[in-house]
């Protein structure tokens, strides 16, 4: 009787809230002669009492929704379950010392804490360094990231609140745990992130550190530069040692790494978002020498244990090349020579920065990708010796992290395996198990994993990885969510499908992952083909792929579900408005759907590079053909609509789920949308286990009610 009490207030609340009075007028701005409408501009100002309050009647609308359905529950208990019934596992591994760092997922533990543990993964001799929960019961404190010294006995470890990513340094000694220098602020932002490197000696680092409080403050998640703090000094008297001075752009994003413990460190620069570099190779003397400049497409690189400098080119080879620079560097990239060829039939993968090059020993790893699906290469110093690390079908490997003795350390992911780690001994150039493995309660022995291929507007096949109960009937009556992504060359790779995934397929949904143009999934050219001029491709691949769900009677549309996360958020609205009868239901997360007011927001001036500018006409005419906002029109049957953000999410500004719900809502549209917007949740990166369960149940209830599945008790089953 409560609950119901409960609901109904909030629901009158809400009623109340939508009646207190006009909205304010629309605003107007003219682009290159265009001139267009914004009616919910006043919804911008998260400040704001009045939006505050209309929050307020967004969630209690929401909840009163999400909380009635009898399924709800019963799902965030499942998911719970899952969690206490997951093995604790350790992930995120690095080398240093002897001794292995890494973050550790306990069961139901809120955050994961910071661990030291022996080579041989011993559990037995696992030590805790940082625990976050002792720091907020609650988990609204995160690591966002650690790097240990060399000689692993000093951790460098950024930590933030509340999903923020606003992320200050703090220095720990291993052997006790305790803080040993001042904390250092703004080391972190989602803007461009942050970033350390020990020297060899392990007295001193390089860091990136954001402008203080008396910047403008429009400059103050902008203009990253690098520092130098030795310790035991006064971090307000560390010298610059790369700056804007040196030509950085307000957009820099600077990646810093020593992981070979040489005398210098490497620090590679972004340009926003765009997959564009600089390298720049800075000294403990505040010396620094550019490397590398834009125009030379180098996307990935490393200062090799010989010296050298390796790196990953696209310059006239979009899959990469292999190229390498002895010291002292002599005539910088253009003078690197090329040893390894492009390879016409797997991309070389460049997403993670600090580890896209691998050196271990004498032996140089790298991962290769073809459509989603990755292996390792392996080649010597030289790019001679070509060899390949056997690894299973339709699955992805990662976190390649060098072991002494030359052997490497390396995480396998597929579908449905929980991931493990392998050791490549370079002995015997054979891999072996590890204890580094988890084990889940989610059985997917009886889930059929296919490949296809839909076919897009303009003739490109798109890879579609399909999930399907055994046995399953292809009549076009299976309630199915397909999810995508597409955007900052980011592969959509195999990876274990999770908790929330496998409650939808055990009531006998089927699941669909679309490999979009926009990654980089078949290279840079695949990236290329999807940004920019090029961004409606994604938008038309993601339609082929839903179509060819529906004709092959996976599906149909009034059971076809979407759903996508930020800039998936964006293929979600673009979807929804320019197919408005695809599909019957969307849950967009943390999405992007105002494409003319995304670059005003601090870390959207950072996705020009990978969307475009309304300043350029031909960008503008682009982005204002697939804005999603700019694209609701009264009167449209759209499908019914979830809308999740968080409060503190600084990557994707809150203010695009207001105005996106409040013009869908306006529509006309008979479907219901939902806004939830979470106090306690930034961009989804840090959030507590708590308010990560509560979202996926808010999500999975929704699709099982928009779709017709029946929620029913799970039976015994062992784990795997």
């Amino acid at each position: 009787m409560l609950k119901e009490f409960i609901l109904l207030s909030l629901a009158l609340a809400t009623a109340a809230a939508a009646q207190a009075g006009p909205a304010p007028a629309p605003a107007t701005d003219t682009y290159h002669g265009v001139t267009v409408v914004d009616t919910y501009r006043w919804l911008e100002d998260a400040a704001d009492p009045d939006i505050k309050a209309w929050v307020t009647a967004q969630n209690g609308k929401s909840r009163a929704y999400l909380d009635g359905l009898p399924m709800r529950d019963a799902i965030a208990s499942e998911l719970q379950a899952f969690e206490a019934s997951t093995s604790p596992f350790d992930a995120f591994l690095r080398q240093a010392g002897g001794r292995l760092f890494a973050l550790h997922f306990a069961p139901t533990a809120q955050q994961p804490a910071l661990v030291t543990l022996a080579l041989s993964g011993d559990p037995t001799n696992r030590e805790t360094i940082v625990e976050p929960i002792a720091l907020d019961a609650e988990g609204g404190i995160a690591i966002d990231w650690f790097l240990p010294s060399p000689d692993g006995t000093r951790i460098a470890v950024s930590l933030s609140e509340n999903g923020s990513e606003d992320g200050t340094l703090h220095i720990y000694d291993v052997a006790s745990g305790k803080e040993i220098e001042k904390p250092i602020p703004r080391v972190q932002y989602p803007t461009a992130g942050g970033s350390l490197a020990w020297t060899a000696g392990g007295d001193a680092f390089w860091y990136t550190r954001f402008p203080d409080d008396t910047a403008p403050e429009a400059d103050r998640h902008f203009f990253q530069q690098a520092y130098f703090h030795k310790l035991g000094t006064d971090s307000a008297a560390d010298p610059l040692v790369l700056s804007t001075q040196d030509g950085l752009p307000r957009t820099a994003e600077i990646f810093l790494d020593n992981r070979y413990a040489g005398p210098n460190a490497l620090a590679s620069v972004q340009l926003g978002d765009g997959g564009q570099w600089q390298h720049w190779l800075l000294t403990p003397l505040g010396a620094h020498t550019l490397l590398a400049r834009y125009d030379d497409r180098i996307a990935a690189a490393t200062i090799g244990p010989d010296g050298s400098l390796y790196g990953i080119a696209y310059k006239d080879a979009l899959n990469g090349k292999i190229v390498k620079l002895a010291a002292p560097y002599v005539g910088g990239a253009a003078a690197a020579k090329t040893i390894v060829p492009e390879d016409s039939a797997t991309a070389l993968v460049t997403e993670d920065i600090t580890k896209s090059i691998t050196i271990s020993g004498k032996r140089l790893f790298v991962t290769a990708i073809d459509g989603g699906p990755s292996v390792i290469k392996v080649y010597d110093l030289d790019g001679g010796g070509a060899e390949l690390l056997s690894t299973p079908p339709i699955s992805t490997v990662a976190a390649l992290e060098p072991m002494p003795g030359g052997d490497l350390l390396y995480r396998v992911r597929s579908y449905t395996r929980p991931s493990y780690s392998m050791l490549w001994q370079a002995k015997s150039a054979k891999s072996v198990a590890t204890p580094f493995s988890i084990t889940s309660p989610a059985d997917f022995s009886d889930v059929d994993v296919a490949r296809a291929f839909a076919v897009s507007k303009d003739g490109t096949k798109v890879p579609l990885t399909i999930f399907t109960r055994k046995g399953l009937k292809r009549d076009g009556t299976t309630p199915m969510i397909l999810t995508g992504y597409g955007g900052y060359g980011i592969s959509s790779t195999p990876g274990f499908l999770g908790a929330q995934i496998y409650v939808w397929l055990r009531n006998g949904g089927a699941f669909a992952i679309a490999n979009l143009r926009g990654g980089g999934e078949y290279g840079e050219r695949w990236h290329q083909q999807g940004n920019l001029l090029n961004k409606q491709n994604v938008f038309d691949d993601f339609y082929a792929a839903a179509r060819y769900l529906i004709d092959n009677q996976y599906t149909s549309s009034k059971k076809l579900g979407i759903t996508g996360g930020s800039n998936g958020g964006l293929l979600m609205g673009a979807t929804l408005t320019q197919h408005p009868g695809l599909t019957r239901a969307v849950a967009s997360i943390v999405g992007i759907y105002d494409m003319l007011r995304v670059e005003l927001d601090p870390n959207g001036s950072f996705n020009v590079t990978e969307f475009g500018s309304v300043q350029d006409a031909a960008q503008f005419r682009a982005l204002y053909a697939y804005s999603p906002y700019h694209h609701i029109t009264k009167g449209t049957a759209y499908p019914a609509v979830f809308l999740a953000t968080g409060d503190n999410d600084a990557r994707v500004n809150p203010m695009h789920s207001r105005k996106f719900a409040a013009a869908l809502q306006a529509s006309g549209s008979k479907r219901p949308v939902y806004l939830r917007t979470s106090a306690k949740a930034g961009h989804g990166i840090g959030s507590s286990l708590d308010e990560t369960i509560a979202l996926e149940a808010d999500e999975a209830a929704f699709m099982f009610d928009q779709l017709g599945l029946a929620w029913t008790a799970p039976k015994q089953s062992g784990t795997r």
